[in-house]
């Protein structure tokens, strides 16, 4: 029995050690197995440029054109997994690395109300419903001239000059014997010669009125009971004297000019709108005016009234604005600054930034999920300094891209998306070919991988 044991013992010793070492070498194995088969999935790590796509190296660094920090690079199979069924019509999907490279910056769509405002220039003009002339009622010789200088203020209770004419002299004396006739004849039994006599008054006083007599003086005639050998002459409204046509001494036909009158108290300043923008103005709106001789002083007005031409030679429609003219600041043929606010109403609003314009169509990068953008076309209306209209595309409350959209667009491009038609930018029709940078010292041509 102790032959059995000695022999049995070592053999059960021999056996333990070799199923150990066997399962040691098993284990062993598969475990370089699955690191080898983790390897060939993973594959041979590389970096590439954010901004540059065609740099690519094995080890990680700075971009040799840019100076950026060099990124992983996904390898074809990564990026079938990670790629989302609809990223094949331009969705492009961005980590927080790539957004803070790119500098993507996002805002949110909003509807609200959007003001324009429009710049004109303009020339003030005389109110021309505030003019007139002072002519001469009936020939004669100017005797005596009240107004010697242009630029004179004048008042329409004060007369300008003074008149000598005989005819006027001779149908004042008129006047006169058909009142002394009409005092006899009214006491005739006879009613047609007392009615006779009124109408020979009423036809002498007539007859003065349209040598331009006034009531007023009619009545100082007929109180007076002699003619006056001067006729006064007054103008129709008060202002300032812009002409004068005439000197004293002399002699003047029924019709002359004697002067030109302006009411300067409210001019008209004519402005000229670009034909891109005289669709927003409309008659009441409030106009600001502004000129260079009073620095910080604004003028208010109104337009009264839109042309209904168009000059051929600035591309321009005037819009009379009316206003009045405190202290006659604003002299006529001077140049003004105009400014026109519109309201536009209430539209969804984002920067102008944010659109991409190609010629042909408009688009904006909504981000569909944090850090996934979608291309949207868009229907633009009304444009400010900052902000633009979306008539159609853009919903309210959406993220978009306002800053960085133009990389955002160039990685779709690269990666087949077929956001925007950019065959303008090669003048041919074709797509365009992406050059590498030319050679130079401190660019390596094997980093560069088409």
């Amino acid at each position: 029995m102790s032959i059995n044991k000695k022999i049995t013992i070592p053999l059960v010793i021999v056996l333990f050690i070799g199923l150990a070492g066997g399962g040691w070498y098993v284990w062993q194995h598969k475990g370089h197995d699955h690191a080898a088969e983790g390897k060939a999935g993973e594959g041979k790590v590389q970096y590439t440029c954010p901004m540059h796509p065609f740099i690519i190296k094995d080890k990680p660094g700075a971009c040799p054109i840019c100076g950026m920090e060099l990124i992983k690079k996904q390898s074809d199979a990564q990026a079938a997994t990670a790629q989302k069924p609809d990223e094949k019509f331009g969705q492009i999907a961005l980590s927080a690395t790539q957004r803070v490279m790119a500098n993507v910056a996002t805002e949110v769509a909003k509807a609200q109300s959007l003001s324009k405002e429009i710049n004109a220039v303009g020339v003030v003009q005389y109110d021309q419903s505030r003019q007139a002339k002072v002519t001469a009622w009936i020939a004669g010789r100017i005797d005596r001239l009240n107004v010697n200088a242009v630029g004179a203020f004048v008042s329409k209770d004060k007369p300008v000059a003074e008149v000598y004419s005989p005819e006027l002299l001779a149908s004042q004396q008129e006047y006169l014997l058909a009142i002394k006739s009409r005092e006899q004849l009214k006491n005739s039994p006879i009613p047609s010669i007392a009615q006779n006599g009124e109408g020979l008054v009423g036809s002498a006083r007539q007859r003065l009125m349209l040598y331009g007599v006034k009531e007023s003086q009619i009545a100082e005639l007929e109180k007076a009971g002699k003619p006056t050998i001067k006729l006064p002459v007054y103008t129709p409204l008060s202002g300032v004297v812009i002409e004068k046509m005439v000197q004293q001494g002399q002699y003047v036909n029924v019709g002359d000019t004697l002067f030109n009158i302006a009411d300067l108290s409210q001019v008209w300043v004519e402005v000229e709108v670009y034909e891109s923008e005289f669709q927003n103005i409309r008659q009441g709106q409030s106009v600001e005016i502004r000129s260079q001789s009073f620095p910080g002083k604004a003028f208010s007005g109104r337009i009264a009234f839109i042309y209904p031409f168009l000059d051929p030679k600035t591309r321009t429609v005037k819009a009379r604005v009316e206003m009045a003219n405190p202290g006659m600041k604003l002299k006529p043929d001077m140049f003004v600054n105009a400014l026109i606010k519109v309201g536009l109403g209430s539209a969804v609003v984002v920067p102008v930034t944010a659109v991409l314009d190609s010629g042909k169509q408009q688009t904006v990068w909504v981000e569909k999920e944090p850090g996934v953008f979608v291309p949207r076309q868009v229907q633009v209306g009304q444009r400010t300094d900052d902000r633009i209209q979306i008539l159609n595309g853009v919903k309210a409350g959406e993220k978009v891209a306002v800053s960085g959209a133009y990389l955002i667009d160039s990685e779709s491009q690269l990666r087949g998306g077929q956001t925007q038609d950019h065959s303008q930018h090669t003048g041919e029709g074709k797509p365009a070919q992406q050059t590498a940078p030319a050679k130079n010292d401190k660019l390596n041509m094997d980093d560069m991988k088409m």
